[in-house]
Formats: C-alpha cells, structure tokens, sequence
C-alpha cells in the first residue's frame, strides 16, 4: 500500500523531476515508511511506501530491473504473489526480494499484458519499458486502488490522488461541468474518467493503458463483470448457490488474511463486518484478533451508534474491541482535516467516520479488513425491489437513487454550470449496454462497477490511507464479484436483500445479528443539521469569500428555510452536499 507518482514527457525534454518529487511528497501520509525516486530521460517515478507484505529494503519503489530493461511503481496488494512467484521461477526467474512487486514485475515480462486476469488483489501501477519507450499503467478490475491522469500536448503525469497532480502545477484548478452535474445529481458519485477538476481525469477501473515517448496512447478494458449464470450453473439450487458463497468468502478472507503484519477488522455491527470476523476467526486469525467500532451524538431523534450489535460480535469472538464515540465538537473540528484527505469531494455522512475511525485503528494495526461491497454485489438496497418490479426501470432507478432531478439541478446551480442531464443519460445508456438481461441485474451492475468504486471504495481508501492505514475488502475478491453476478436475482432480493448472502452467514456468526434492521454507519449531525453544526454549513455557503458562482441564491435560501426537511432520496441533507463541495475546494487551495 502506497502513493505512486510519475511523469512521461512527449517533447523530447527530460521528465520534471522537481514536479514529481512535489507530487510524491503529498502523498506521504499514504506511504510514511520510505520515499523512492527514479528518472530515465523523459520518465520520472516518485514513491511512498508502507511496508505491508515484505518489510526489507529490496522491496523499495520504484523498482529497477536492468537486466529487463523495466522499472515500475506500484499501490496496494497482489494476494496470491507466492504462487505467481512459483510459477515464474519455474520459467527460470530469479528474485531479489520477498514482496509482491518483484511478482508484478517479472510478471509483467513474462507475460505482459496477460498478467493481469492472474493477478487477485487491489493494484494501480506503472511499468516503464526502457528499450520500447513505453509506459503501461493499470488498475485493479473493481477500482479499489485509484489512479488519476493528468494530460497536456507536452507531457502525462499520473498520482495517487487528485490533490497530489495539483501539487504539480500548470492545472488551472477549473471545474469540469459535467461532474459538478453528476456530483449534485447521483450522490457524489462522477463515474471516470470524469473528475470534478477540469484536465484532470481517472483510470477507469478494470483499464489499462500504453502511452509511448511521442503521446501515442491506446486504452483497453481488461475485465467486465458478465452477469448470468452460466450453462453448468443453471440447475444450481439455492443451498448450491449458498455454499458457493460461503466457500468463496472463506477464501477471499483467508487470501487477505497474508500479511506481515497484524489485522484488524472495521466493526460496524452488520451482517457483512461481523461475517469477516467469524471468517477471520476460522482462518487462524490469533486470539489477540481487533475489531474498531465508532458511534456518534444523537440527533433528530436518531442514534447515532450500533455499538449493540458490534459489542454481540466482539464478545462472541473474544476480540480485542476498541469503541471510540465522537462528539459533534470533534466532527466539526475533524471535517476540514478529512476533505483535505479526499482525493474527490464525497458526500456521505461517514466519510468523517471511517477518517476518525481510522485514525483511531492506526494507532494499533497497518492493515484492517472491511465489509464494503456486499450490498453492492448482493442487493442489500431497497431500491432493488422497485427496479425489478417497475415498468420503467431506468426512472425507478433514478427516483431512488439520484439526489436532484435535472430540473431541480438547473434550479440549484447558476445558469453556467446547466450543460446538460449527464446523470441521467449515463444511467440510461448504462441500462442499454449488453452484459445484464434483467433490470434488477443493470441496476447491480451500475452499482458495483461505477457507484461502488467512486463512493464506499473510494472513502475507505481515503480515509484509510490518510492515516498509513491498509485496507482490505474481501467481499471485492474478483472471484466473489463474479459469483455473485451469476446468483439469480431471485436469491438475491427476499428478506430485505442480500438473502443468500445472509442464510450463508448463518453458518457463522450470530443470528441476531442477521435477524436485525438494516443499519448504516450513522453520522445524524450531518444528516439533521442543526445548532452549531448549521451554523458552520450557514458560514461556508454564505460567506462572500466562499462564493464560487456555483449556486443559485433562491435555492439556498428555500434549504436554509427548512434545512431538516430538504433530504436526498437516500436520505443525506442537501445543504450539506453544497457545503462538502465549498470544503473541499478549500481545503485544496482552490
């Protein structure tokens, strides 16, 4: 787990080693242990390590094999390194070191692009080939590791973050109107290559890329998730499709559980963090096994905690439990700290959670698993039902989950940023590819491949890593992403969702946790926005040095009139979606 950076220029000038080494510095909190810099003519690499799966110096970045002409930078965590490791020293390499990148690299020489359907676990990396002058960049099939672009007619740059390319210069620091779009519109969530900075873009998950020393650049997406099951599946009955599940999940968990370090687990007292603990405990996971759970102040008649539900887990497993409840003092002091760590401004109440969460766990473990995914893969939503059923799935979809109507985004922005529904008609192509037959089958796929990779995935690693902190997602194992495409929707919906999923779990953890309402990782304050809290959003989307043009007057006058009654369909205060966006501009320098 690491920050990677770099620069690949197309005018015959050598890489700006000084930008590099500005945009790799920003990245430290994502790598503490160590820093690397590598420049080749018109290429220049920059690294910050966290020492996970090999500790010893040989596995520094970037890394440089001579002999096969290759260098490379590489985040996150390639779990079955050992066995690819075997098979290429049986065709004759030889290593260095003990880690995963070493795997990748050679990897990468024996069977170039083919490496990557070999390849479980969470990547973004590039290799630079010295004797073809050309870079190959990648990243991971469910986009769990991120990967930003920066392009001009003179050069590419690639970083971890968002932020980290600003740190570089010559980006006007624009707004892109097609993601502010689809920013107030589909909850935060700008699908790639969009970002909300104008000239700077994202790797698609799934996608990698070849650029070379003139520009010349082609990009391929390397894996879809296909959903159906298919010829051999179609007689499996329920109990089958229920302890496929079962046996994938145990081991992705045990797959995860490699490492030289200890692991903890995010506890948040559902079905899919308190599964991991039971799945850990029957990996071998040591008796000294922690679980992290955070709760926050009531408010607006909610509670802000499920410590009931964490606490059953925790006791029943014997963990090593670490319960750590905030303030509303604490969160409107710890926002600012937690957007500047955002790579893109995000919406959902817990992202100042999983940040306080984290920087709680980091003071005890490097490396945690979490339970992100599941209601993706699984159909844990309730708005899945009423896209099964409906007789326009595309508006069933869009009802429940888009935040604005485009009529209601013309109303809420000022008249320059009105280009066009982009959320709209992005939903409604996406319902028109191939690859899923039934509606409820498109709405999973949007889910898991665009809105699960630019919200849940994309906090856990920004939060984590801003504090050195590794995070782990069994249930985005290709292998269980794949499965769960082929299970039918029908063993998928009852019981609330995630039926099949659940009766697995029964297996293993606790009923009454399974048997219990849908809960989410409550933030209320931010949610029903009141006293203090209101009084600080009032100041962001008011303040005269806070206004960027992008908001319509009236509009904030009718959310401030009735700031508890103006909530998104998936129940997040509109206001506070104005104020993420004033936030996060801030916080970069913008």
């Amino acid at each position: 787990m690491c920050g990677i950076a770099g620069e690949l220029r197309f005018d015959n000038q050598p890489a700006d080693l000084a930008a590099v080494e500005r945009i790799t510095q920003s990245l430290t909190a994502r790598g503490p242990d160590a820093c690397g810099f590598n420049s080749q003519g018109p290429l220049a690499l920059g690294h910050r390590r966290l020492k996970i799966m090999d500790l010893c110096e040989a596995s520094g970045q970037p890394m440089v094999d001579s002999a096969l002409g290759l260098s490379m930078v590489f985040n996150g965590a390639i779990y079955n390194y050992p066995e690819l490791r075997a098979e290429l020293e049986a065709l004759g390499y030889r290593f260095f070191s003990e880690g995963d990148t070493e795997v990748l690299l050679k990897g990468f020489h024996a069977w170039g692009e083919a490496l990557l359907p070999r390849l479980n676990g969470m990547f973004a990396f590039a290799i630079w080939q010295r004797d073809v002058q050309e870079l190959f960049i990648a990243r991971d099939r469910l986009g769990i590791k991120p990967l930003y672009l920066s392009r001009t007619g003179e050069r590419l740059r690639f970083a971890s973050t968002l932020p980290a390319l600003l740190k570089g210069g010559d980006i006007a620091g624009v707004l892109n109107p097609v993601a502010l779009n689809h920013y107030m519109s589909f909850h935060a969530v700008v699908p790639a290559p969009d970002t909300l900075i104008a000239g700077i873009e994202k790797l698609p998950p799934g996608t990698f890329m070849r650029i070379d020393a003139n520009g010349k650049t082609s990009q391929h997406r390397w894996w879809t998730l296909e959903f159906g099951a298919s010829e051999e599946e179609q007689g499996y009955s329920f109990e089958d499709w229920q302890e496929r599940t079962l046996t994938t999940l145990r081991e992705s968990v045990a797959l995860r559980h490699r490492a030289a370090v200890d692991v903890g687990v995010l506890l948040s007292g559902g079905v899919d963090s308190s599964l991991l603990v039971g799945l850990l405990r029957e990996a071998g996971a040591a008796d000294n096994l922690q679980t992290f759970s955070i709760g926050f102040q009531d408010a607006g008649g909610e509670r802000g905690d499920e410590f009931k539900y964490s606490d059953l887990i925790a006791q029943h497993y014997g963990t090593r439990h670490h319960q750590l409840r905030i303030q509303e003092k604490e969160i409107l002091e710890q926002l600012p700290a937690a957007f500047r760590a955002m790579s893109e401004p995000m919406v959902s109440h817990d992202c100042i959670a999983f940040y306080l969460l984290s920087r709680e766990v980091s003071k005890h473990c490097k490396v945690v698993q979490s339970g992100q995914g599941a209601d993706e893969l699984f159909a844990g939503y309730h708005w899945y039902p009423q896209v099964d059923g409906a007789k326009d799935p595309v508006e069933a979809y869009l009802n429940a989950f888009r935040d604005r109507s485009f009529e209601e985004y013309a109303d809420t922005v000022q008249q320059q940023w009105v280009k066009g529904d982009f959320s709209g008609d992005f939903v409604r192509q996406h319902f028109a590819q191939p690859g899923a037959d039934a509606a409820v089958d498109k709405a999973l796929r949007i889910d898991s491949t665009v809105m699960l990779v630019d919200d849940p995935v994309k906090r856990v690693d920004n939060m984590t890593m801003a504090w050195g902190l590794e995070a782990r997602v069994p249930f985005l194992d290709h292998n269980v992403a794949e499965l769960s495409a082929r299970i039918p929707a029908k063993y998928k919906l009852p019981d609330g969702g995630k039926y099949v999923l659940k009766e697995a779990a029964r297996k293993v953890i606790p009923a009454a946790v399974i048997d219990r309402p849908k809960g989410y990782f409550p933030v209320p304050g931010l949610k029903h926005l009141q006293g203090d809290t209101l009084n600080w959003v009032r100041e962001l989307l008011t303040d005269p040095s806070q206004d960027r043009g992008l908001y319509n007057p009236a509009m904030l006058d009718k959310l401030f009139n009735d700031p508890e009654g103006q909530l998104t369909p998936l129940r997040g205060s509109k206001l506070w979606q104005l104020a993420a966006v004033n936030l996060w501009l801030s916080e970069q320098g913008l």
